[in-house]
């Protein structure tokens, strides 16, 4: 199943208060970018961040994006725009330091 525009649109408003965040189509659902740092995505009307190291003390339950992928942390509250910032900014933190 691919994810809705709808939906989409609705993570990027809850995203606003992130600075630098981009959207990129790929076969049916949204990958998430964030200062250029693939971050995370929406799978499913679901919104899935990149497991790393310093975005483990959210406590997230690990999901499977689509049939073969790698897990990556579901975030269950999307309403909560301040969280929304801490936990990507902490994945990108993360990810810079894998670099």
């Amino acid at each position: 199943m691919a994810s809705s525009k709808e939906y989409k649109e609705f993570i990027l408003e809850q995203l606003s208060l992130t600075d630098n965040i981009t959207c990129k189509p790929m076969m049916g659902e949204f990958l998430l970018y964030c200062n250029n740092i693939l971050f995370g995505g929406i799978y499913d009307n679901r919104l899935l961040v990149k497991i790393t190291g310093s975005n483990k003390k959210y406590n997230m339950p690990k999901q499977i994006p689509y049939s073969g992928a790698k897990p990556m942390y579901g975030i269950c509250d999307v309403e909560d725009k301040e969280l929304l910032k801490e936990i990507v900014l902490a994945t990108c933190e993360g990810l810079q330091r894998k670099k």
